[in-house]
């Protein structure tokens, strides 16, 4: 087992940071089994902390018509063998209070989606589950915005959070990100994300779904670690051009380890 367990899954006693991977959505058992395998061989190699993420179910895509994934209690299924198989702990996102506790059976981090984060029903039915929780930012909040949905998982006595940056708006179907909020966030003394992945995305401007830009995840991921950021989150794919969801800004699945080794150095030097 690769991934050492402390109360709060989110520190480690190093510096290193910690990796959050694995693909959009579930589209398979075969093909999440088959990244979550190389996803655990890549942690052992490197000597880092993954955790493995994956939907159940996309509630938010652009189109009535997109592939949303197998459904709540397949999908549990699924990420409950692939925990079985690897030992990697595992990640998955909620989109309604009542998902909080069923998940929770299941999973090691429980993810808060970017478009729902000011859901406070949502935060704490997370909360109250007492497992880590990942609140990722709004693309329409300012990291500041932040502190108050941190709060609403505190309240229910939960220390166990991380905040994710993501992007931020900026005009129709675009994102940029600032990095000044990974510091403005780590003064709420908690751990912080960039997710690698989303933060390219072109969001709805593919023609009934998002578009992203992946050739731009390697150069902000080096600022992010750079700045000094805590944990890392990439989704990856064995063919991205093939993924159900989020292809366009997936991580191809053998660039994974070249990624993070160089992301590893940088953040060691910026310590």
């Amino acid at each position: 087992m690769s991934f050492a367990f402390y109360r709060n899954i989110f520190y480690s006693k190093t510096n290193t940071p910690f990796f959050i991977a694995g693909p959009c959505v579930i589209e398979s058992e075969e093909l999440n089994l088959k990244v979550a395998k190389y996803i655990e061989e890549i942690s052992q190699q490197l000597k880092i902390n993954v955790i493995y993420k994956a939907s159940f179910d996309k509630a938010n895509r652009t189109s009535v018509k997109s592939y949303r994934g197998p459904g709540f209690k397949k999908g549990l299924k699924i990420l409950d063998k692939i925990k079985t198989v690897t030992g990697l702990p595992i990640l998955t996102d909620i989109h309604e209070p009542w998902q909080a506790t069923e998940v929770a059976k299941v999973v090691d981090v429980i993810q808060i989606p970017a478009f729902l984060s000011r859901q406070t029903d949502l935060l704490v039915a997370a909360g109250k589950t007492d497992l880590s929780v990942n609140i990722k930012k709004g693309q329409f909040l300012s990291p500041y915005d932040m502190r108050y949905q941190l709060d609403k998982v505190l309240s229910t006595g939960n220390d166990k959070v991380a905040l994710t940056e993501r992007g931020t708006f900026f005009g129709y179907n675009n994102l940029v990100v600032d990095f000044r909020s990974i510091d403005i966030m780590k003064q709420f003394n908690v751990p912080v994300i960039y997710d690698a992945t989303h933060s390219v995305q072109i969001p709805g401007g593919g023609e009934g779904k998002s578009d992203g830009r992946r050739e731009f995840i390697l150069p902000l991921s080096k600022a992010a670690a750079a700045v000094g950021v805590d944990g890392f989150f990439l989704e990856i794919h064995p063919n991205p051009d093939t993924a159900l969801s989020d292809g366009p800004n997936s991580l191809l699945m053998d660039d994974f380890k070249s990624v993070v080794t160089k992301l590893l150095k940088i953040h060691e030097s910026s310590i």
